[in-house]
């Protein structure tokens, strides 16, 4: 895109605010699924970065020739699939402000209010969810929270979490073994009905995620769960 002066942002903000608008108001009116093939997309754009810029409106053309034809669309009221989609008027609003502000949030210092409002926002979660105060940032424990960008990132960085607590305090109560030795015998365990991103979660972990078997209701009942974790005690592996 060419570089872009104020004037410019602010005509190019108002039509993607109006085609978003105008895409979400008539969505019904699409089919759910898109009808191209594999490869379309290779077919319509450039196969190497083009020299020249463009201007916002050849590519706002351009996103409706080549990207819309695409879409699965999720915000459609016959989408059925999976789980309902997070957009919505107010969410795409907050998304504009905080892609405008630019925060990043390394540390207390690199902007106060972004640390401050997301513990914040954390504990009015932990409390909406009813969940005990050791959990929150407000006790004087090791609760609070951070926001992460998806459930997949989620379920992995407590994977990390826990891989590392473990070994911590494996380390003190196995002075004999090497910190390679503790983290080849961890093991972790899931429900073999759980959505993949848990055993994704664990080959990136490096640590061996089992899969227990749920009853006919779908359920990982307790009992299953002590056996795998009896076994795996007595083998010599340490549970996660």
């Amino acid at each position: 895109m060419a570089n872009m002066d104020i004037n410019e942002f602010r005509e190019f903000g108002r039509a993607a605010i109006d085609f978003v608008a105008d895409y979400l108001e008539n969505i019904r009116d699409r089919d759910v699924l898109p009808s191209v093939e594999p490869g379309y997309l290779h077919d319509l754009l450039p196969g190497e970065l083009q020299n020249e810029p463009e201007d916002w409106k050849t590519i706002m053309e351009d996103f409706k020739r080549c990207i819309l034809p695409g879409l699965t669309h999720w915000q459609s009221p016959n989408f059925h699939a999976f789980y309902p989609s997070q957009t919505s008027y107010s969410s795409i609003v907050g998304e504009t402000l905080a892609a405008g502000l630019g925060v990043v949030g390394f540390s207390w210092i690199c902007s106060p209010v972004c640390t401050e409002l997301e513990v914040i926002m954390m504990n009015w979660l932990g409390q909406l969810l009813n969940l005990p105060k050791s959990f929150l940032n407000c006790d004087h424990g090791n609760g609070g929270g951070i926001i992460q960008g998806s459930a997949s990132e989620s379920i992995l960085v407590a994977v990390l979490a826990a891989r590392e607590q473990a070994v911590r305090r494996l380390k003190t109560e196995h002075s004999e073994l090497t910190e390679a030795e503790i983290r080849g015998r961890l093991v972790a365990y899931t429900s073999d009905q759980s959505n993949s991103a848990v055993e994704k979660s664990g080959i990136l972990g490096a640590i061996k995620m089992r899969l227990l078997p749920a009853d006919e209701t779908g359920i990982l009942q307790g009992s299953t769960f002590t056996r795998a974790v009896e076994e795996d005690v007595a083998n010599g592996l340490f549970p996660v």
